[in-house]
């Protein structure tokens, strides 16, 4: 169909394969190639059922967020979405690596999903200071239930394939390429000839919630217990609570309006400004790609105070020996017994475990 995503026929069931690297984002190429590619499968009489996947290390891992900002490209996230959950046959996501953001987003308008057992899935939007755009605050809460839908989506955090399945996010743990495990998925339900679930028509999981407000607002208050001063985490609380008091059409204007409110304000410039600069701050420029580092068995640091103690602490964790060299013992004594503290509080903590101060300590000589 393009030239980031092919259509794999294999008898009754179309595999839709997102080959984008290195994370498979979705950039404008690849949401025409999946709503071209499932369009395609859908007119093809002789195909019954559809699964999407991706080749590589990992399913759709987010939205191309070198877009945000510029002027939007067709399709947008939400029309594949339509696409795909408007499907007359049954369209299964195969889930790999990680499935987050807009990937995620994108799974939940299938009709259902597998995923392999170390898959990580979660709307982590909320770390570049904005909530999930296309869908994701109606449409998680429906799949898992309100409480744990505002927990994922305020924490940013995802959760694994296991309690995916337990909370009826993924409908089966698969072996061995996703791809693979999706068709088998895709022909077991036609055979059984399930029915299509589309999340946006499903409210059982709203039910106890809607009768009782107490258990999503106890909930959104725990999820945002430790946000104080955080626009994005509240807006997204705020748009997981309109799955309860509007029809869905409704509240995915209002999760668009909060969405664009937060993209227009200071808080996720920032944030996102911090995102690309901690990944440029990652590179060296000027280093040839395929340079391969130096094996470095051995580290001498001159000087034990704050930076050099740091410093020698960061290579003892990656156990590498280290001599710290101070111009007296006075000096040399105290950097030690600093470093020393600062292990011992660590394991305390709870942080390390409780013989890794003096495995730690054991690597780092002081010399004057």
């Amino acid at each position: 169909m393009s030239e980031v995503v092919k259509v794999e026929r294999r008898d009754a069931v179309a595999i839709v394969i997102v080959n984008s690297p290195p994370v498979n984002a979705l950039s404008a190429a690849v949401r025409k190639g999946i709503a071209d590619g499932v369009k395609s499968a859908e007119a093809d009489a002789s195909i019954k059922a559809i699964v999407i996947a991706c080749a590589g290390r990992t399913f759709i891992a987010g939205a191309d967020i070198t877009e945000f900002g510029k002027p939007p490209q067709s399709p947008s996230l939400h029309e594949v979405i339509e696409v795909i959950e408007n499907s007359s046959k049954p369209v299964v996501a195969a889930i790999h690596g990680t499935a987050l953001g807009g990937g995620l987003e994108l799974a939940l308008g299938a009709h259902f999903r597998v995923a392999t057992k170390d898959a990580k899935l979660g709307l982590p939007e909320v770390k570049l200071g904005l909530l999930p755009g296309a869908g994701g605050t109606q449409r998680l809460p429906r799949a898992v239930g309100p409480e744990l839908a505002v927990k994922m989506i305020v924490g940013g955090d995802p959760i694994g394939a296991a309690d995916a399945l337990k909370n009826g996010l993924i409908d089966e743990v698969v072996e061995g390429e996703p791809a693979v495990g999706g068709e088998a998925f895709a022909r077991k339900v036609l055979a059984e000839k399930r029915p299509l679930r589309k999340l946006r028509d499903d409210d059982s999981k709203l039910a106890a919630a809607k009768a009782d407000k107490s258990i999503f607002t106890n909930a959104a208050a725990a999820a945002n217990k430790r946000n104080r001063g955080l626009e994005a985490p509240l807006a997204a609380a705020e748009a997981v609570s309109h799955s309860l008091d509007q029809p869905f059409d409704q509240a995915l204007k209002s999760e668009r309006d909060l969405f664009m409110k937060l993209m227009n304000g200071d808080q996720s410039k920032a944030q996102r400004y911090a995102f690309f600069s901690e990944r440029e701050a990652a590179k060296v420029s000027g280093v040839p790609e395929g340079t391969k580092p130096r094996d470095v068995k051995q580290v001498a640091i001159i000087g034990a105070g704050t930076m050099g103690g740091g410093i020698a602490m960061s290579f003892a964790n990656a156990g590498i020996p280290v001599t710290l060299i101070e111009t007296g013992d006075e000096q040399l004594k105290r950097g030690l017994g600093v470093m020393q503290k600062n292990y011992e509080a660590t394991a305390a903590r709870g942080g390390i475990p409780a013989d890794a101060p003096a495995k730690r300590m054991g690597l780092i000589k002081g010399v004057v």
